[in-house]
């Protein structure tokens, strides 16, 4: 705990935390924040207005990230043909191995995704995938039939997003290793898709608030003007 408060007051020489920054100013910060010892995550964190009791105010989604997110992607595919999986990249291929694996415990993947005729078996295992968030889902892209595309778009970047109970959202938008300019288009692009996320039947607001900071480092709020529009 030593280390981080140290780590906090030498933050807080570089910026003022009580101000507001544009999205390039606010990364051009976290750049001077003193660096932990390994490669820290980026990550937007948002406070959204919506009731997170309405079923149809839940916001989730999947965006691609033009830099990737600078991390190795464990893709497992539930299917009946794994040879052709495993092919197009997958790390885990299977079906009811696999589930069997899983149902005693097994999840070393980050996700997981499933033809549409695999589905029929997989949701027996909703209750160990689902509270981790590692349910294939259609919404997110994870259930399809063209297997090659969905590993080759996860593999390259893509990250999935879903609003907790509370109304908040954090989507990592790559590594402190990044350049200041891949972490600023990462950055846009997952504002852009959260706020294209809007429910239908949200009539104020939808982005309260949003900051930037990395693994190890303060947040820096991000001024309104870059997601008021939303």
């Amino acid at each position: 705990m030593a280390k981080q408060s140290k780590r906090f007051r030498n933050a807080l020489k570089v910026a003022d935390l009580t101000k507001e920054y544009s999205l390039k100013e606010a990364v051009e910060v976290l750049a001077r924040f003193p660096k932990a010892k390994f490669d820290e995550t980026v990550e937007l964190a948002f406070r959204l207005g919506v009731d997170p009791t309405q079923g149809d105010q839940m916001v989730r989604g999947t965006t691609p990230l033009p830099n990737g997110s600078g991390k190795k992607v464990r893709v497992l595919v539930f299917t009946d043909d794994p040879a052709a999986a495993l092919a197009a990249g997958a790390d885990v291929a299977g079906l009811k191995d696999i589930l069997a694996k899983i149902n005693e415990g097994w999840l070393d993947f980050d996700v997981a995704v499933a033809t549409t005729a695999a589905m029929k078996e997989v949701r027996a295992a909703a209750r160990v995938l689902g509270p981790k968030g590692l349910m294939p889902n259609p919404k997110s892209g994870t259930v399809t039939d063209n297997i090659a595309q969905a590993i080759k778009e996860v593999k390259a970047g893509r990250v999935e997003f879903k609003m907790d109970k509370a109304a908040n959202l954090g989507v990592p938008v790559g590594k402190r290793s990044f350049t200041n300019e891949q972490i600023l288009e990462n950055a846009a692009a997952v504002i852009q898709a959260v706020g294209k996320s809007k429910p239908a039947s949200l009539k104020g607001r939808f982005i309260l608030s949003a900051t930037l900071s990395s693994s190890m480092s303060p947040g820096i709020a991000l001024a309104s003007g870059e997601y008021s529009k939303f």
